[in-house]
């Protein structure tokens, strides 16, 4: 069983309360890292699994984001939309240590979700328009 290799982020008042913080990786799609004011810290990628809205620039309350696009409640804990929507973002271990340095798991970071398309920005185009 292989450990988990942390890599520091940030601190968590980086994040501001009640919004995110992106982390660009090598490949595949940015990180959203949110705070709510709780303190508590949640890491998704910044994909909603409805349209692939930007969840990084949505709204936080609760343990859970709005996404700016069509205003799914995603879930911050598990990445899952609350019903009736469905479908759910990947999402990422996080760790706060005592010095209040967030840590995101470097293994996540390197393999998930780089397989998901990244969303197509412009006007949608029907099947079969020039």
């Amino acid at each position: 069983m292989q450990m988990n290799a942390w890599i520091a982020i940030c601190q968590v008042n980086d994040i501001p309360v009640l919004g995110s913080r992106r982390v660009q990786r090598p490949n595949g799609m940015d990180v959203a890292v949110f705070r709510n004011d709780q303190d508590e810290v949640f890491a998704l990628l910044d994909r909603c699994p409805h349209k692939g809205g930007p969840l990084s620039q949505g709204i936080v309350f609760g343990r859970n984001v709005a996404c700016p696009l069509h205003n799914w409640t995603i879930e911050l804990n598990s990445g899952c939309a609350r019903a009736p929507d469905e479908g759910c973002t990947p999402r990422f271990a996080v760790k706060v240590d005592d010095a209040g340095t967030v840590h995101l798991d470097a293994n996540e970071l390197a393999s998930v979700g780089l397989d998901l398309p990244r969303p197509i920005a412009g006007p949608a185009r029907r099947a079969g328009a020039a």
